[in-house]
């Protein structure tokens, strides 16, 4: 299977997920949510360092405990929890919207049902939410107890992968997950977020939007953006 360049394929990703693990360890571990629990955290990171993004999920669990007290408190009361977070207005009331067409479709908040479908069905069932793209949805399904094989692409992932040649500089996040999701059909849930954390590790470190450290980078001999 090859990407949208054309350059890099299958043994490559699988090459890569080896010496990206010195980042993957880095990063520690990553709690496995609900699928609920999932979608919330991811729909209020967007754009937001993890640790800013960790407290305001903190605070909400804290101040409402479960998704329907969250849904019954308003994008106002969500707002006051979820603050400090990047556009955190917008996502607000996204976060309220997605809650409440849930409630209405599933009579609760159990999306346990989405392991039951195919992975493009369970995609487009989420994308179809409010402030729901393709990272959210992605995160939902493999970030959580689902632990469904498909990649999440943040914007640290995206960079790397645009400046290895896995994908184009003019790919986005849906580009860049359906092909290394594409090219690694024998990859479970955890084989695709280890490689999530470990790129993005590296995008939010040696391989920086305004600084890079290609010297120190492990994946240095693919890169089509080093600094030699």
């Amino acid at each position: 299977m090859q990407s949208g360049f054309g350059f890099y394929g299958h043994d490559d990703i699988a090459r890569w997920q080896q010496a990206l693990e010195p980042m993957r360890a880095l990063a520690g571990p990553l709690p496995r949510r609900s699928p609920i629990g999932a979608l919330v955290k991811s729909l209020i990171s967007g754009r937001t360092k993890d640790p800013v993004s960790l407290a305001a999920y903190d605070r909400l669990v804290a101040r409402f405990g479960t998704p329907g007290q969250v849904l019954a408190a308003g994008p106002a009361e969500v707002l006051r929890q979820i603050h400090a977070v990047t556009h955190a207005e917008d996502k607000a009331r996204y976060l309220i919207g997605a809650l409440g067409r849930i409630a209405a479709e599933r009579k609760g908040f159990d999306l346990r049902f989405l392991a039951d479908l195919s992975l493009g069905e369970a995609l487009g069932w989420l994308e179809r939410l409010p402030g729901v793209g393709r990272k959210v949805a992605a995160a939902t399904l493999n970030a959580s107890t689902l632990d469904r094989p498909v990649l999440i692409v943040d914007t640290h992932v995206l960079r790397v992968l645009q400046r290895t040649g896995f994908v184009r500089r003019s790919a986005e996040g849906r580009d860049a997950s359906e092909a290394v999701t594409a090219a690694m059909p024998e990859w479970q849930g955890a084989d695709f977020l280890d490689f999530h954390i470990g790129t993005k590790k590296l995008g939010q470190t040696l391989c920086r939007f305004d600084a890079t450290d290609c010297a120190r980078r492990p994946l240095r001999t693919d890169c089509r953006a080093r600094s030699d």
